[in-house]
């Protein structure tokens, strides 16, 4: 009979590609690792894992027995949540990741309100952007991810994983008060021009939506100041520096000198719980239950 802790581990290896990585995913020491799979190897009677350079790779009896052995692994975490939730708990590991915005203004609310209403769930939140967060999910690192996906931009989704919707977003442009387009209710995008811009930095979904929604109306953004916050954003447009756009669910106090505006297209988004197909453990479908709630009360 295999041990499951040692088939979880070799499952880790496989998915994340190094013994530290897995090492520090499980809070143990790269070397436990190693003895972990030794033992595995050991009961199978045939090797799992094969030196390459400084690390390891899988061998094929190793590669066969990860494949097979994540959806044990996924089927037995679900066993065991069932089981304690028969009593009526919802009990064991819940682990939220969330992007920016989100992790400020619902995730404490969605936090607080499972601890609550379940004390014997552990909840814990690691923040990132879509592109982050997805192959956190895929690895089996997080549990609930909250994604955002853009109308001029959409997020792809794997086939085995699935969404759930949550909330509707849309994004104001945020102009300097002496602009001559900020006295408008409604400014279209291609209109824009002069001043640079700020946004998020390059390579992250903020920044490529931000710059893909103006190209779509002939606009080529200048990006003067690429800072991974809000606020600072605000900050740039209310000396008179720079535009940007802003969700409304990003929305930081506003500064003196900055004007919002509704924009011409409207730049809409849908906010949603990303799980894998596989994983509706019941802490899994409390955790979307509370989002839901907590984005109900915007």
């Amino acid at each position: 009979m295999l041990n499951m802790d040692r088939l979880r581990t070799l499952c880790l290896v496989a998915e994340l590609g190094s013994l530290a990585d897995a090492a520090a995913e499980l809070r143990i020491t790269p070397s436990g690792v190693s003895q972990q799979l030794a033992r595995l190897e050991a009961e199978l009677g045939v090797a799992v894992v094969e030196r390459e350079g400084r690390g390891v790779r899988l061998t094929d009896a190793g590669m066969l027995l990860a494949r097979r052995g994540a959806g044990i692994v996924s089927q037995l975490e679900r066993a065991e949540s069932e089981v304690a939730s028969l009593h009526g708990e919802v009990v064991g590991q819940l682990r939220f990741g969330s992007f920016v915005s989100a992790s400020r203004s619902v995730l404490p609310q969605t936090v607080a309100a499972l601890r609550d209403d379940h004390p014997h769930l552990d909840v814990t939140l690691w923040e990132g952007e879509a592109e982050e967060l997805l192959p956190r999910v895929r690895r089996r690192q997080l549990d609930v991810a909250v994604v955002d996906s853009w109308s001029t931009h959409p997020l792809e989704i794997p086939a085995d994983m699935e969404l759930t919707p949550l909330y509707s977003d849309v994004a104001e442009l945020a102009l300097p008060a002496e602009h001559a387009l900020a006295g408008r209710e409604v400014v279209r995008l291609a209109e824009l021009s002069g001043l640079g811009w700020a946004s998020w930095s390059e390579g992250t979904q903020f920044h490529d939506w931000l710059v893909q929604s103006l190209r779509t109306q002939g606009v080529d953004p200048r990006i003067d100041f690429q800072v991974a916050d809000y606020a600072t954003h605000l900050e740039f447009v209310g000396l008179g520096l720079a535009m940007t756009l802003i969700p409304q669910l990003a929305k930081v106090s506003v500064p003196a000198g900055v004007v919002l505006v509704r924009t011409e297209p409207t730049l809409s988004r849908e906010i949603s719980a990303l799980v894998r197909r596989d994983n509706d453990r019941p802490t899994v479908r409390a955790g979307i239950d509370a989002l839901r709630s907590a984005f109900a009360q915007l």
